[in-house]
């Protein structure tokens, strides 16, 4: 036992003199990739020997409350993070893919916990059903395809569950306003998942415009050579003051003026692996129930999906993408299609995969969602299969 311990001692001494700087940029990827799954497979050893040696209570000698206080003693690390452990290697001893998956490297520790806390109280029966579906998901998805393709299996696994979370979500909204000694104001809040998108875009988009004004002062002052750095507000400081400037507008507007109607978008006759979308533009998953209190005041926008990518197909020779066929698009994409990328649909341009210099037709086959970014790094620097879409959402494969 002894000999293997040796042996990983000394693979990590001699990761530890690569010298790096002698490594090309594709070599140094390379390395680093596959130093995240051996990792992983190293994790999942641990695990596995600590799920042993729990169940044998071989950390009950000399008096210790648990195994995460032994262990906490003798590598001088946080109890916390080990009661985790601890949890998990117990776990996994009923998760055989996940334990599998684990070992093999194909997942991280990061999905096995998303994992072990799906398989909760309730929930075990349909989990060993779906079991190796769900370590599918994380074999094949981003984390945050994941991540939503486990919270929808939740949803529908428990959907009574499901509306009550939402309801204590809701219940436990709160917000506090406070002056300090000094004079200064503390804000603090807690919004449920709907309210609090319904500020987060709000103050966003006020921040943005006051962005714009710093950048157009500066650039007055400064010609070409403006950055960031010849701004005369921070980041942290353009927020409280596109909070004020929310406010302020709020005071400002007539006491019987038109309150903005919600958009509610339902997708119909969609095709899906986990049966349902019902989630925020920017991502989160919501409780369907959630949205009763909005369909009074809103606008419903019907979106019929016809196969697992088309929407609607409108204006084949228009040379930008607008309307209902950008829409399409939005609603398809739902995100940056670029590789890593997560940044929401609204906040992304619509691009031709094939350039319409070049013939490629303003279309939902050939538009796809890039940020601003990527947009602009796209047309420096083409992506080897430009027509590949990356959704990373069981629902949209």
């Amino acid at each position: 036992m002894e000999c293997h311990v040796t042996h990983l001692r000394e693979a990590v001494d001699g990761l530890q003199s690569i010298d790096a700087d002698g490594l090309s940029d594709e070599d140094l990827s390379g390395l680093l990739v596959d130093l995240h799954t051996q990792s992983a497979r190293l994790e999942a050893a641990r695990v596995q020997l600590t799920g042993a040696w729990d169940g044998r209570r071989a950390w009950s000698t000399n008096g210790p409350k648990s195994a995460a206080a032994w262990l906490a003693h003798r590598t001088r690390q946080p109890r916390g993070a080990l009661n985790g452990e601890v949890r998990l290697a117990r776990r996994l001893r009923g998760m055989p893919a996940s334990a599998a998956a684990l070992a093999d490297g194909e997942i991280t520790r990061d999905h096995a916990d998303r994992l072990a806390r799906a398989n909760r109280s309730g929930l075990e029966a349909a989990f060993a059903r779906d079991e190796e579906m769900l370590v599918g998901y994380a074999t094949e998805l981003s984390w945050a395809g994941f991540a939503r393709a486990v919270a929808y299996w939740e949803q529908l696994a428990a959907p009574d569950e499901t509306e009550a979370d939402a309801e204590s979500q809701r219940d436990a909204r709160r917000a506090h306003c406070s002056e300090t000694l000094e004079g200064t104001w503390v804000l603090d809040a807690l919004l449920d998942p709907i309210g609090g998108a319904i500020v987060a875009e709000t103050l966003t988009g006020i921040e943005a415009e006051l962005f714009a004004a710093d950048w157009a002062k500066a650039k007055a002052e400064h010609g070409d050579d403006v950055t960031v750095d010849t701004l005369v507000r921070t980041p942290a400081q353009r927020r409280p003051d596109a909070l004020v400037e929310m406010a302020t507008r709020a005071r400002s507007a007539p006491a019987d003026g038109c309150r903005p109607r919600p958009l509610i978008t339902v997708l119909v006759d969609y095709p899906t692996l986990t049966g349902r979308v019902c989630e925020l533009a920017n991502g989160t998953i919501i409780a369907p129930g959630s949205l009763a209190g909005l369909l009074v005041d809103a606008d419903i926008e019907r979106i019929v999906f016809d196969g697992p990518s088309r929407v609607i197909d409108v204006g084949r020779r228009t040379r930008f993408f607008t309307g209902a066929l950008r829409r399409a698009i939005q609603v398809r994409d739902r995100h940056c299609t670029w590789p890593g990328c997560d940044t929401p649909a609204h906040r992304c341009e619509a691009d031709h995969i094939t350039p319409f210099e070049d013939g490629g037709e303003t279309t939902q086959d050939n538009g796809r969602l890039l940020c601003p970014y990527h947009h602009r790094l796209g047309h420096r620097q083409p992506r080897a299969d430009p027509t590949a879409r990356h959704h990373d959402d069981p629902q949209l494969e």
